[in-house]
């Protein structure tokens, strides 16, 4: 993705700070983390979509490295996917995992700046997915109305939102600083209010002015990992989850707060987050699911795969 912060729209996992600091290479590791570390919880979202029938056509906008596009691959052996993001760099990295996977001939990759003036051309796609994305458009409304124009009769419009950064430490840590991690989010809460406006929306309103009918609406609440082994992959992700979160937080953060902060993340040090056995992700993933107001009989529902 590439939003007003490094990208309007297509490329993180949760909000980290795409306007404060770190490159494509950094932003992709941790999109390629939180698929792993989260991945359960995506195929179960993917498995609830009230589907009529299986998609053949799918468009995955602002699909960073991918966790959304291999995830709909896997639940759809028949799809093909477009794949849209702004990163040049995220674009290649998904191309990459494609071939390894096998899947190369399904997959289909689009640069583009969802915030542009016009879209490229995506086809008619039975699904879009958008993912931890559609809060960083400029225009979200105007977004949703493409979505609309460009879907098949029937097709599904899926928006998928993570409840912001997820939480890693346990109540009372680090035990030199208790309660750090609540105090950094707290701080940083001003950076994303200014920055991302549309962060934790409810888009069900949205999508109703923007001609849908919400379908479906499921909370998943997500909690992996507790007890997991140092240095693992949700040790690494909560490493950079946190770097992330040091930018905007750290002006409202207290001397004593950063320095704190600042030896979680020194990766050498005794009080690193690698270090630590007691880390578990816990957060919330939330999903609309939507087709064209047109397209839903007069009670409001369809018959759906997979739920």
């Amino acid at each position: 993705m590439t939003p007003a912060h490094p990208h309007p729209q297509h490329r993180h996992p949760h909000d980290h700070g795409h306007a404060h600091g770190g490159d494509d290479g950094d932003q992709a590791e941790i999109l390629d983390l939180d698929a792993e570390v989260l991945a359960e919880h995506l195929g179960d979202l993917t498995a609830w979509l009230p589907l009529r029938t299986g998609p053949r056509r799918i468009v995955d906008l602002g699909c960073g490295t991918g966790a959304g596009t291999f995830a709909l691959l896997d639940r759809f052996p028949e799809a093909h996917v477009t794949a849209v993001d702004a990163s040049a760099a995220h674009l290649r990295r998904l191309r990459e995992k494609a071939c390894a996977r096998g899947v190369e001939g399904r997959v289909h990759t689009v640069q583009a700046d969802l915030d542009a003036p016009g879209w490229p051309a995506l086809g008619a796609p039975d699904l879009v997915w958008a993912s931890a994305s559609m809060h960083h458009m400029a225009r979200p409304d105007q977004a949703l109305r493409r979505v609309r124009d460009a879907l098949a009769p029937e097709g599904l419009f899926a928006v998928v939102e993570l409840a912001g950064f997820p939480r890693f430490l346990p109540d009372g840590a680090p035990e030199d600083r208790p309660g750090l991690e609540e105090r950094c989010h707290a701080a940083a809460d001003g950076f994303h209010t200014e920055h991302v406006p549309h962060r934790g929306a409810d888009w069900g309103p949205m999508l109703t002015a923007a001609g849908f009918t919400v379908v479906g609406e499921r909370t998943l609440a997500v909690h992996v990992g507790a007890g997991a082994a140092p240095g693992d992959a949700l040790g690494r992700y909560a490493l950079g989850s946190l770097r992330r979160l040091r930018g905007p937080a750290a002006g409202a953060l207290s001397p004593e707060d950063l320095d704190a902060l600042d030896r979680l993340l020194d990766t050498d040090g005794p009080h690193s987050v690698l270090r630590r056995d007691d880390l578990a992700a816990r957060t919330e993933r939330t999903v609309w699911a939507a087709r064209r107001t047109e397209d839903v009989p007069e009670d409001g529902t369809g018959s759906a795969l997979g739920r």
